[in-house]
């Protein structure tokens, strides 16, 4: 029999998680695993990894991440009726009440199973857990497929958008406010690369039935040195989502292309990429995927932002995200999950498992 899914929801969300502080998680994230005799329990650091060895032919890999982002006086779970407020309810700490309900009660799955529970997904990839586990301990995440547990609102989103930061730096000349003609002013020069962004006509591409739509997004700007000289130097940090039908060289390239023609070289201009995080495609031909796209009984849709799946994908490994809760209000103050969607994520995994 299934636990209450909701009370376990509120049990996790109850125990601080925030990025870099997923210790006390992770102990109880072991504890109950290692009370079930027909896992391998292994802890790295503040990740928590328990296999089957059931000599399946095909292995599945359910991960979910441990950690949340910071509070905002929702720190202290609330259950109103069938409905969980509070940090990480949705992303993801009801994700990660059905797989330790389905860790512990299910035995004799029809594949074999391993259960990745990660730090460091909230923050900056060179922190991720994941990322860790597959350069220390790759073996443990050796698999066929894998799902991510982020919410979802129990439907397949299919692969991920790839993500490109950047920055372009533009120089101008100082000069005193007064006599402006005589200098060059760096902010002015950005007022192009602000007009071709807000004029920016997403890109929609279809694979696997999804559609994924690009973004292009200003989300920074720096400039200015004292309110009476005219500014030397002025940058932008530049955000673009790209669809799976691109690699990231490709969307370097393409937002290079964007903006190329500003840059003046004689006047030191620069463009640079800070990060990139790969794409990853739909991968829905995969049979444990297509399995669990049949037991969902809904049409995949296309993630739109970058998950891990993309860490994935990059090794080789088919993956979706699927999970309880409503993606739209993750990382909102009145974030929640209800128990109709923790019940119904768990079936859906279940009926993959079978046993």
């Amino acid at each position: 029999m299934t636990s209450d899914l909701l009370a376990s929801t509120a049990e996790l969300v109850a125990i601080p998680s925030v990025s870099r502080h997923e210790a006390a998680l992770a102990d109880h994230v072991q504890m109950l695993l290692e009370r079930c005799g027909w896992l391998e329990v292994e802890r790295v650091g503040d990740n928590v990894v328990a296999r089957t060895a059931l000599g399946r032919s095909r292995r599945l890999v359910v991960a979910g991440h441990l950690d949340t982002v910071p509070g905002a006086g929702n720190e202290t779970p609330r259950i109103t009726g069938d409905t969980l407020y509070g940090l990480g309810s949705a992303d993801m700490k009801g994700g990660l009440a059905v797989m330790l309900d389905l860790a512990q009660s299910v035995t004799g799955s029809q594949v074999d199973v391993t259960w990745c529970f990660y730090r460091g997904e909230e923050i900056d990839r060179a922190e991720s857990g994941l990322g860790q586990l597959f350069s220390s301990r790759p073996e443990l995440l050796a698999c066929d497929a894998a799902v991510l547990c982020e919410p979802t609102d129990c439907r397949i989103e299919a692969g991920c958008q790839g993500t490109v930061r950047a920055r372009l730096e533009l120089r101008g000349h100082r000069a005193h406010t007064a006599r402006p003609h005589l200098g060059v002013n760096a902010i002015h020069r950005l007022a192009p690369v602000l007009q071709r962004v807000s004029a920016y006509e997403p890109r929609e591409v279809v694979l696997d039935g999804c559609e994924y739509i690009e973004r292009l997004q200003v989300v920074g700007i720096e400039g200015g040195v004292a309110s009476n000289v005219v500014p030397d130097q002025a940058a932008v940090t530049l955000n673009y989502r790209f669809a799976p039908d691109r690699d990231a060289d490709a969307a370097v390239a393409y937002l290079r292309g964007l903006f190329i023609d500003l840059v003046e070289e004689d006047r030191r201009d620069s463009f640079s990429v800070i990060d990139v995080g790969a794409s990853a495609p739909p991968s829905l031909g995969d049979p444990l995927l297509a399995a669990l796209l049949k037991a969902t009984g809904k049409p995949a849709r296309a993630k739109l932002g970058w998950t891990d799946v993309a860490t994935f994908a990059a090794r080789g490994v088919p993956a979706t995200n699927f999970g309880p809760g409503d993606p739209e209000v993750a990382h909102q103050v009145d974030e929640h999950v209800g128990r109709a969607s923790l019940e119904r994520a768990r079936a859906s995994l279940a009926a993959v498992l079978g046993g």
